[in-house]
């Protein structure tokens, strides 16, 4: 099965009276999306993304619990052996509020990432025998992630109480860094997930890829410790822009790189756009190969 425009044509039934046939036509153009029909679809991708949130936490015995359990725990492993023995710099800053801070978008995004590579693959049953918009079932995966989010944030905000750290009018600009968070997430997981539905070793890489990713970002370090002929380099990483941001709105920090949150905006618009060219390219083979 192909994507496709769906139209309704009149025709007549065995009465003799009219009935509407609704015909399945392959789209024009790499990039033709039809934003109006993942509109007409918005409760099935509401409906996928309550099932991937129901399935992650279905026969657990913490539920919930894990969405803080992970970046607690990380939290906890950073400041022994980043803060205490290494004692790397966190800019003035309580580093167990420095590297939850950092590891709040980091683990929606790598968490978007990883759900959203598989998501084609685990939802060949419904793709070899339904006709939706292809592009929902990435899109529910990464949103289903938000719920983990905003479970954690609620553990930030208690611990920003905890040491001082009052929100400023700053705050309010954090909701486009959480959209960039997402972005960055899908804009990757299509190009994954459209590989991984020919190249099933793909699975086997996005942990490694998430894992080189997390070091080759400011989570557990500042990016102040880098010299300025690197520094351009480095903002290229687009969960640069993400981290820094989140620690600028909420904790008061100061960006380290100038410029860096235009840089990332633009890697991520780049990795979007490519992603959607490279989906809606591959995506006519999804039904026959998955």
């Amino acid at each position: 099965m192909t994507q496709s425009a769906i139209s309704a044509d009149p025709a007549k039934d065995r009465t003799g009276e009219s009935s509407p046939v609704i015909r399945i036509r392959p789209t024009k153009g790499p990039l033709a999306l039809d934003l109006r029909e993942l509109w007409q679809y918005r409760e099935l991708l509401f409906f996928f993304t309550w099932r991937d949130i129901k399935v992650r936490y279905k026969q657990t015995a913490l539920g919930a619990s894990w969405a803080i359990i992970q970046p607690l725990s990380t939290m906890v492993v950073f400041t022994i052996f980043f803060g205490e023995l290494a004692k790397i710099p966190s800019d003035g800053i309580p580093y167990p509020i420095f590297s939850f801070c950092g590891l709040l978008p980091w683990t929606l995004f790598s968490g978007a990432l990883n759900r959203a590579s598989g998501s084609l693959v685990g939802g060949a049953g419904l793709i070899t025998k339904v006709y939706f918009p292809r592009l929902i079932v990435p899109i529910s995966a990464v949103l289903a992630g938000l719920v983990d989010f905003t479970i954690a944030f609620l553990v930030l905000v208690g611990m920003m109480l905890y040491f001082g750290y009052l929100p400023t009018a700053r705050v309010l600009v954090l909701p486009l860094f959480l959209l960039q968070a997402i972005g960055t997430g899908l804009a990757v997981g299509l190009w994954l997930s459209a590989l991984n539905v020919h190249y099933r070793d793909v699975a086997y890489t996005v942990p490694f890829l998430t894992q080189l990713w997390l070091f080759a970002s400011p989570v557990a370090y500042s990016s102040s410790l880098l010299s300025e002929k690197w520094r351009l380099l480095y903002a290229l990483n687009p969960m640069v822009g993400v981290i820094e941001g989140f620690r600028w709105a909420l904790l008061g920090r100061e960006l380290a790189l100038s410029g860096i949150t235009a840089i990332s905006t633009a890697i991520v618009a780049v990795l979007f756009i490519g992603g959607l060219y490279y989906f809606r390219r591959m995506e006519r083979t999804f039904a026959d190969i998955v």
